[in-house]
């Protein structure tokens, strides 16, 4: 049986009770899959947001997601950004072996799990309460590898994760709605040049 994460983000509602917000440090791998989770979190915790994505390709396309990030969060009133290396080399590493596999495959795991890593590292050496990731909010995106990554990372690194499905109860489609609001640019391919080689396909039939 799958484990209902939505469960374990509706426990933060004791979070409100305590009379300091506690630090969370979220990985974002762009504006439009943050907009939502920012809404839903920012009454809850004091939020940095991370951008490490070197999986993101071409280099081009990197920096047009972080601007609009950036841009996303001054709208809204969050200062605190911390952007991290853009090394490509790192990514091809990471999944050597995988080129070949679809998305949601182990591909994808293992490039949730290098950047999610970095983000528990972060987290850790910045003496943060919590950490998290946006990547649950995307309805392409394996909730149950992303959370069992930020278990193992929240062992490892001794900092707690906060589990979420951010895409359920209508977290999506409001994400949705806010980059429209926002005039966010919502890209058409997950970020790697392996997921832009499919979607091309995808587009050619």
């Amino acid at each position: 049986m799958k484990t209902d994460y939505q469960k374990y983000l509706e426990q933060i509602d004791m979070i409100q009770k305590q009379e300091k917000k506690p630090t969370l440090l979220l990985h974002s791998c762009c504006g439009p899959c943050s907009s939502y989770v920012l809404e839903c979190l920012s009454s809850f915790f004091d939020i940095t947001v991370l951008y490490y994505n070197p999986n993101i390709y071409p280099e081009e396309e990197y920096i047009r997601r972080r601007d609009e990030l950036q841009r996303f969060l001054n709208e809204i009133g969050i200062m605190k950004f911390v952007e991290l290396p853009y090394r490509k080399e790192s990514f091809d590493e990471a999944v050597f072996g995988l080129e070949n596999l679809g998305e949601r495959s182990e591909r994808c795991y293992q490039c949730y799990s290098f950047r999610m890593r970095k983000a528990a590292e972060y987290a850790n050496s910045h003496h943060f309460d919590y950490f998290t990731t946006t990547l649950s909010i995307s309805p392409y995106k394996n909730s149950h590898f992303i959370n069992e990554i930020g278990k193992k990372l929240e062992e490892k690194y001794s900092v707690s994760y906060l589990y979420s499905d951010f895409k359920k109860k209508g977290g999506y489609q409001r994400s949705l709605v806010l980059s429209q609001l926002h005039h966010l640019y919502r890209q058409d391919y997950c970020g790697c040049i392996y997921s832009k080689i499919e979607r091309e396909r995808h587009l050619q039939k």
